[in-house]
């Protein structure tokens, strides 16, 4: 784990996740609470996600996997990056929906596993498919 830097771009990739973290929510909350409340909360998902997946581009491209693998202009790796990110959206999505329609929580409650299980997901792809 040493040797590759995989420890060092996960500690990176979480640093960058807890910036964007902190970027989806500030859009995702006020937009769940003020703007869709209740179970139209899955609304504020896409562009909270935009929002937090541009930052996150650049914050892993140029910091988190910065070294690894190989990078290309050609529009490919921007575009599977954004592939990526669409998985998580619709897993966002899907806690969301689910966390806030059908079990009728509270808006806030699907950031627990939007922080919890996402970022171990696109870290995954991003590592191996995106910037590998």
């Amino acid at each position: 784990m040493w040797t590759n830097g995989m420890l060092g771009q996960l500690i990176r990739f979480g640093i960058a996740g807890v910036i964007s973290t902190v970027i989806y929510s500030a859009v995702y909350l006020p937009l769940a609470y003020y703007v869709l409340p209740g179970k139209w909360a899955v609304a504020a998902v896409p562009p909270a996600f935009l929002v937090a997946a541009t930052a996150g581009f650049f914050m892993h491209s140029f910091w988190s996997f910065k070294g690894h693998g190989t990078r290309d202009s050609s529009g490919r790796q921007h575009a599977k990056f954004f592939l990526v990110q669409g998985s998580g959206l619709i897993l966002n999505a899907f806690f969301t929906w689910i966390i806030t329609g059908p079990f009728h929580g509270p808006q806030w409650l699907p950031l627990i596993p939007i922080v919890l299980i996402t970022p171990l997901a696109t870290f995954a792809l991003n590592r191996k498919w995106v910037f590998g």
